[in-house]
């Protein structure tokens, strides 16, 4: 298996492709986790002057027969980024790896075992509601079609669409853990409806069943606000 590194809206020099394969020992994640089916690191470039220190972002995806595992990080360089998601992609590797040997010994953990703490996660507050970072600036808006574009663009849509088996909310919570997320899309395996599981405070979890309504049908309504409960 080789380890592909691409970049996005950057070019990738042969140093940091060689630097990558050196940081990321295939071996050791194989250790973790024989069933590995492909490596990809992306990195890409903030051209925001203002986020200089987290100019370059790196983000791993590892792809195996089980869930996939993903790590990201911004730092000033891409070395020092590369750095800092690897080093949350073994706690993830190892996080897997010990709930693998705690079911066969101990049993399934419940959820609230799952729930440690996360290098990276996002803040909240009282409310649950997510705490930006940074106040943005403000930018005019243009409507282009049924978007609005804010500023002079360009605009960039992206897009992705999954193939999963419906789970148990236990087995969400996992593997939201995994991939380094806040929230997690789910179809739960009982009532083969779509589910939402995301994170409220350091140990609490909320749950957003969303169920079809006929007689809303032709209404606008959504259940875009309903992250902060």
């Amino acid at each position: 298996m080789d380890i592909v590194v691409k970049g996005r809206k950057t070019e990738v020099p042969e140093r940091f492709r060689k630097h990558v394969a050196e940081k990321l020992k295939l071996e050791k994640i194989q250790k973790f986790d024989g069933k590995v089916m492909s490596l990809d690191v992306e990195v890409s470039k903030e051209p925001n002057p203002r986020q200089a220190d987290r100019a370059a972002r790196v983000e791993i995806t590892l792809r195996t027969r089980g869930p996939v595992i993903r790590a990201e990080a911004a730092a000033g360089d891409p070395y020092a980024a590369l750095d800092l998601a690897t080093d949350k992609l073994d706690a993830r590797l190892r996080k897997g790896h010990d709930k693998r040997y705690s079911r066969r010994g101990n049993g399934r953990l419940s959820a609230a075992e799952v729930a440690e703490v996360v290098p990276g996660v996002a803040s909240f507050n009282a409310d649950g509601e997510l705490i930006p970072t940074e106040t943005p600036p403000s930018v005019p808006t243009t409507k282009v079609g049924s978007l609005e574009v804010q500023g002079e663009g360009p605009l960039v849509v992206r897009e992705k669409t999954h193939v999963a088996a419906p789970m148990t909310l236990d087995q969400a919570l996992y593997e939201m853990e995994l991939v380094g997320h806040d929230f997690y899309l789910f179809v739960d395996s009982e009532t083969k409806e779509p589910n939402v599981v995301y994170r409220r405070h350091a140990y609490d979890y909320g749950v957003i069943h969303l169920r079809t309504d006929p007689l809303a049908a032709d209404g606008a309504g959504g259940a875009g606000g309903a992250l902060g409960g």
